[in-house]
């Protein structure tokens, strides 16, 4: 059994590491040790994460998924939650989260009928936390909606504001000969903030 941590943020302005150390302590406390971190930029909105599938697809029967928080792992409408926890289910993985103590607390037992009951008890839990997470992220975007129409009503919209230093520190390196992949991994951009960062350029 390998446990592999998933971080993720939304932005790649957020800091996607930040619950790394909770991870490993708690995976510590657990008497677990954490055999691979993968860290992704991506919405949890989202199906398309490169990284929650690289994590998926190198995990073996038994193996844990361990995140944070149920949000770091799904904030997906129905259909594609259940598209995820179906790839999921097929492999044979556990999904293990901190805020899910129903999911930890079935690691300890070692009797068959009571780990079938913790198995469904979790996956019950599990579509609820899934669906106040989708609930929590259309809230925000209909609130965020709501107040860039009454800014527009009244003149003061601006958009987000563009991070000149970082645009001109992209467009010298691409310039200097550098791949768009050493950029993004030297600056932390996208491909979309470079793409974006050249064009205006």
């Amino acid at each position: 059994m390998h446990v592999r941590a998933y971080l993720r943020a939304s932005t790649e302005d957020q800091d996607a590491l930040r619950a790394k150390e909770q991870l490993e302590q708690f995976a510590e406390e657990q008497g677990l040790k954490i055999a691979a971190t993968y860290v992704e930029r991506q919405s949890g909105a989202s199906l398309k994460r490169p990284e929650l599938f690289r994590l998926l697809g190198d995990c073996h029967k038994g193996d844990i998924l361990l995140v944070e928080q149920v949000d770091r792992l799904s904030r997906l409408n129905g259909e594609d939650w259940e598209t995820l926890k179906t790839e999921i289910k097929s492999r044979g993985v556990r999904v293990v989260a901190l805020d899910l103590p129903t999911s930890y607390m079935a690691l300890k037992t070692d009797d068959e009928i009571t780990d079938r009951l913790m198995e469904s008890l979790n996956g019950m839990m599990l579509d609820m936390l899934a669906a106040l997470a989708r609930k929590d992220y259309a809230d925000r975007r209909r609130r965020q909606a709501q107040g860039i129409k009454k800014a527009k009503a009244e003149g003061k919209f601006k958009g987000r504001p563009v991070d000149e230093e970082r645009h001109r520190n992209i467009k010298t390196m691409i310039e200097k000969g550098h791949s768009w992949s050493e950029v993004s991994r030297i600056t932390g951009a996208s491909r979309a903030t470079i793409a974006r960062a050249l064009k205006r350029a």
